[in-house]
This record gives C-alpha cells, sequence and structure tokens, in this order.
C-alpha cells in the first residue's frame, strides 16, 4: 500500500520513518529546510528503542507529485490544519482514508469537511518526539499508534495499514471505538501539555512536588468531567491511571508543546486547555486549572516572548 505523511515533524517524521525503515512505500509531504535535509541525507530517527537512518525518502512540498495514496496520515500542527487540508485532493483516490494525527478533538471535524466522510477516519497516538534538526527526529518516549474507521468497523484499508505497522516495532492498535480514543488522548495530553508548559518543567518535576501533582490530578479531573458532559464514555478511573502512567514516564520527558515555547514558536494552547475550558463552558462544566493554564500562556500562543518594557 501507498501511504503519504503530510507533516513529517515529530509525529510524522517518527511514525513515518519506522514504516519507511520496515519497507513501507512512504512519500512525506515536507516543506523548508527539513525537505532539503530529508532530500540529501535522507530521514534519522534518534530513539532509546535503536537509532534508525533511512538514507534514501521519497519527500516533496507538492502532493501532486506524488498522486493519490491508500492512507494518509495528517500530522500537521493544530494551527497549520485548515491550510494543509487544501493539500489533500492529489492525494485522494477512490478508497483513500486519512488519518489525522493530531493533538485535540478538531481534527476529524475539520478533515471531513474537507475531503468528506468516506475517506475520513480518526486517528491519535502516545510519542514524545521532535524535530531535533533538520532531517532529524529525537524521539524520548512513548510510540502507540490508534487508528480506526469512525463508525468502528475493521475495513479491508485500515487491516492494511495494520498489517504494514506490524513490521515495525512499534505499537499499534486498529480501534473499534475512535472517538473514545481520541478525548481519552485529548484529556491526557492538554493536562501533560499544560502542565509542563506552564511549570517550564520536564514531567519528573511535577510528578515529585506534591502541590503540582495534586493539580496535575485535579486538571485530569476537569478534563474527564468535560469529556463525559460531553457524552464519550472515557474511563472513569483516568484520574489514577494517568498519575501512574506519568509516574511511569521518563522524568525528562516535556510535551511538544514546552518544546515549542522554548523555541519561540507557536502553541496548540487554544486547541489543548483552552478548548477544556471553550467546551467546560459549552457543557457548563467548570475547568480552573485548565483556564488558568489558557490565560497564564495567551501571550506566548502565537510564539515568542512578547517585549518587556521598564517602567520609568
Amino acid at each position: 500500500m501507498r501511504i503519504a505523511v503530510v507533516g513529517a515533524g515529530g509525529v510524522g517524521g517518527y511514525f513515518g520513518g519506522r514504516l519507511a525503515a520496515s519497507g513501507a512505500d512512504v512519500h512525506f509531504v515536507a516543506r523548508g529546510a527539513h525537505l532539503r535535509a530529508m532530500r540529501q541525507s535522507g530521514l534519522r530517527l534518534i530513539s532509546p528503542k535503536g537509532d534508525v537512518h533511512v538514507p534514501r525518502i521519497s519527500a516533496s512540498d507538492d502532493p501532486a507529485a506524488i498522486g493519490p495514496v491508500d492512507v494518509v496520515m495528517f500530522a500537521v500542527k493544530l494551527y497549520d490544519t485548515e491550510q494543509a487540508v487544501a493539500m489533500l485532493p492529489p492525494l485522494i483516490g477512490p478508497r483513500t482514508i486519512v488519518l489525522p494525527f493530531q493533538n485535540g478533538v478538531d481534527g476529524v471535524d475539520i478533515v471531513t469537511r474537507a475531503v468528506g466522510a468516506p475517506h475520513s477516519g480518526g486517528g491519535t497516538c502516545y510519542v514524545s518526539a521532535a524535530i531535533s534538526e533538520p532531517g532529524v527526529i529525537k524521539h524520548t518516549a512513548m510510540d502507540h499508534l490508534i487508528f480506526g474507521e469512525l463508525n468502528g468497523s475493521r475495513s479491508e484499508r485500515l487491516e492494511m495499514l495494520l498489517a504494514a505497522c506490524g513490521r515495525t516495532n512499534f505499537q499499534t492498535t486498529l480501534s473499534s471505538s475512535i472517538h473514545v480514543d481520541i478525548w481519552t488522548k485529548f484529556t491526557r495530553l492538554s493536562v501533560l501539555s499544560g502542565m509542563t508548559t506552564v511549570t517550564r518543567s520536564p514531567l519528573g518535576v511535577i510528578m515529585q512536588d506534591p502541590e503540582l501533582r495534586a493539580m496535575l490530578k485535579g486538571a485530569v479531573a476537569e478534563a474527564l468531567a468535560v469529556a463525559n458532559a460531553k457524552g464519550i464514555p472515557v474511563r472513569s478511573d483516568m484520574v489514577d491511571d494517568v498519575a501512574k502512567a506519568y509516574d511511569a514516564l521518563p522524568p525528562q520527558t516535556k510535551a511538544s508543546m514546552l518544546v515549542d515555547l522554548e523555541n519561540g514558536r507557536r502553541l496548540e494552547l487554544p486547541w489543548l486547555s483552552g478548548a477544556v475550558a471553550r467546551i467546560g463552558q459549552e457543557v457548563g462544566v467548570p475547568t480552573p486549572i485548565h483556564g488558568f493554564i489558557a490565560a497564564v500562556l495567551k501571550p506566548f500562543v502565537n510564539g515568542k516572548a512578547p517585549e518587556q518594557t521598564t517602567p520609568r
């Protein structure tokens, strides 16, 4: 099967790179210095699960040069989504499915509006990875890819993708309840992103501090209450489950939003803690912790720190 990866950053670059290294027919849509490096030297993954170098990579900034594929792994940042969906039509064939592997809960609706329900699926993932330099993805922790048809069926096209992923060494799940999986990830990630970014600290600092740990668990409870108010049956034991899961992660783990803040890039804040607060307001669920996170980080949402002036 032919796979296109739109967005070759931490998510698309890592999972797409692993697939390419296993022999899958993968084509990347990328841009800028990252694209130039991939064309010149291939794609390199630095990972505790083993480094990988794929010396020859199919990569382009023009989807028409790739043509129709069986699966599109759509992994652009949320603030680039509306612009990126315009690149999808040349990749769509009669049976193509587009799987948004993005943070937040808005990706499926945006993709469906762009390509239509027959070509839309759902996806989410757990991975800590980022571009460390052009052509290089640094993977720190977790690598679980989850995808499914929106109606819960086990289609031939996703069975084929599951088989391709089975030849890699990352974890893969073909889900029969992808909406629940997306909201479960949203609940977890909004907290990880918000807490590490607002404290400017890796996860270990938060989990070892009693007050910050309690704040993290409170943020999980808020997001869980919002999901349940929306009618999404996210597991009720998630508060303790998330705390245990984060205890098991490497203490140096950082959310990609913290990495973006440190590098003066735009933040996905409006689609993470900002979305918890917004949706909470819509469904009548108080979200004071996520509201605090969204308010404190708002000056940085468009990238770079605001200019400071000294009063006279």
